[in-house]
């Protein structure tokens, strides 16, 4: 039991350096104006929303990927691979935001961008999928409502990558938008009912 909580904690943290990782190398993406006036920094705007949007979008990837590792158990070689996945086109981020903020939320950049956000979508909600499917101290309820706004988060996404091509800025509104869905973590009820079971359990044993 404690190597297999420890080979959960091992794949916990090492998504935690990943996300780490990440942020950093957006921040370096982040140039300071030559000249030592405030109106220096107006033309930077693209790349201060766009690294905004994308801090954003991390924050809530890892507060999501942490309730769901707490209600994983022990990882399968299944749900290790998924994780890598989501990993691997979480780390293209930094590319995408450099891309559109550089380019001032052109089309092409942005329909990129939205499209890497659906293919992190996807991969989050296969992700999501394992883990629920074998959690024990969770509601088929509590299961449906969290697939239900996985899907509507990702068809927003879809839209926000076919708007894009024809209204840009439009489309990157749409997936500020979708963001808010998933301020929530899905899981968190849950997360609230495992805690109780554990409580319960150790009120019965002592």
């Amino acid at each position: 039991m404690r190597e297999e909580q420890a080979t959960t904690d091992r794949l916990a943290a090492y998504s935690d350096a990943v996300f780490a990782v990440i942020v950093t190398i957006m921040v370096l993406e982040l140039k300071a104006p030559d000249q030592a006036t405030f109106s220096a920094l107006w033309p930077l705007w693209p790349t201060a929303i766009s690294y905004a949007v994308s801090y954003l979008f991390i924050a809530i990837i890892w507060i999501n990927h942490h309730h769901l590792m707490r209600l994983s158990g022990p990882p399968t070689l299944t749900l290790i691979w998924i994780n890598f996945v989501h990993l691997f086109m979480v780390s293209l981020l930094p590319f995408a935001t450099a891309w559109i903020a550089r380019t001032r939320l052109a089309s092409s950049p942005v329909v990129f961008y939205a499209g890497l956000f659906v293919g992190i979508d996807i991969a989050y909600n296969v992700f999501e999928r394992e883990v629920l499917a074998r959690a024990v101290h969770i509601s088929d309820r509590a299961r449906g409502m969290a697939r239900r706004r996985s899907l509507v988060v990702l068809a927003i996404f879809l839209t926000a990558m076919l708007v894009a091509w024809v209204a840009p800025r439009v489309g990157f509104g749409l997936i500020c938008a979708a963001l808010i869905l998933h301020l929530r973590p899905g899981t968190r009820r849950g997360l609230r009912s495992l805690t109780e079971s554990d409580d319960h359990a150790r009120t019965k044993e002592s």
